[in-house]
């Protein structure tokens, strides 16, 4: 885009996002909005690229969000930075970060919640993530919902690496009539195909060697799957070599139908599939997926 740019801003209330939003809106210029959880790396960095390719203006929200994490999960060890973030955000061109506390997200009282499908209806929240994690999607739908109200961004954009986060995203934006374009953008990855994770940096040296051998594995399967064997034979073959390698134990391994994440019926693919995998190595959970 074209308008030249402002400052960068850093500002933390809904009431302050939303003045500067309002004044983007009076000089007819248009938002994008790139919603994270902070600790930012080059993937995210991409993301406000995309952003700034497509809007006038990009504000990206810096939130650790707590509805999205279980009781044994790690809320209080997830890294936070916000001020090497906001460095990084400055240098990307990014116009606003938006880096609001618990409280100025969830008010006191807060009951609300929300629930993109169920066991009943079906929908992309329902297993894989939603199956290891049941409380995560609830806890994105409520804080993405959040996100999408306070910015009244024209796009919002999010990573493929969380696949079927986006699903839920993109569910959730068409559900509730979000008028908000919701972009999707492929994933970013070092130079040996490792998704990049704010995660990556619990892992020591000897287990990030094994980590970057999972886009390998992943590949593999989704080439055979796509030439026609059985999609149980290609997942339970990755699923064996992702032990192999080194990863201690796993969550899923599945080829999925690529728009709702739903099982072929016929066994093979027919149509777009991504392939999805959720694995720990030491005390790192990892998620990767690809196009098959």
């Amino acid at each position: 885009m074209t308008a030249s740019l402002d400052a960068f801003r850093i500002v933390r209330t809904v009431a302050d996002l939303r003045a500067a939003v309002r004044a983007w809106r009076a000089q007819g210029l248009t938002v994008a909005l790139v919603p994270t959880m902070g600790a930012l790396h080059a993937g995210h960095l991409h993301l406000v690229a995309e952003g700034l390719k497509r809007a006038d203006r990009v504000v990206t929200s810096v939130f650790v969000n707590p509805t999205q994490f279980a009781a044994h999960e790690d809320l209080g060890a997830y890294p936070r930075q916000q001020d090497r973030d906001a460095k990084l955000l400055d240098q990307t061109g990014c116009a606003l970060m938006f880096a609001p506390t618990v409280d100025e997200m969830y008010a006191a009282g807060a009951v609300t919640r929300i629930t993109v499908g169920d066991a009943e209806t079906g929908g992309p929240s329902q297993g894989l993530e939603g199956a290891f994690r049941p409380q995560m999607f609830g806890g994105v739908a409520l804080v993405v919902a959040k996100l999408l109200n306070q910015a009244q961004a024209d796009i919002a954009v999010f990573g493929e690496k969380d696949w079927q986060q986006l699903m839920v995203v993109r569910r959730l934006a068409l559900d509730l009539d979000i008028p908000t374009e919701i972009v999707g953008v492929p994933t970013v990855r070092d130079e040996h195909g490792l998704a990049l994770s704010s995660r990556n940096a619990y892992l020591s040296a000897e287990e990030l060697d094994v980590a970057r051998r999972l886009n390998v594995i992943l590949r593999q399967a989704g080439e055979k799957a796509r030439a026609g064997r059985p999609i149980a034979g290609a997942e339970r073959e990755a699923y064996d070599a992702i032990l192999k390698a080194g990863f201690d134990t796993i969550d899923y391994v599945a080829i999925r139908r690529a728009e709702d994440l739903a099982a072929f019926p016929s066994g093979v693919i027919e149509g777009d599939a991504r392939i999805l995998t959720a694995a720990r190595i030491g005390r790192t959970r990892l998620i990767d997926n690809m196009a098959v």
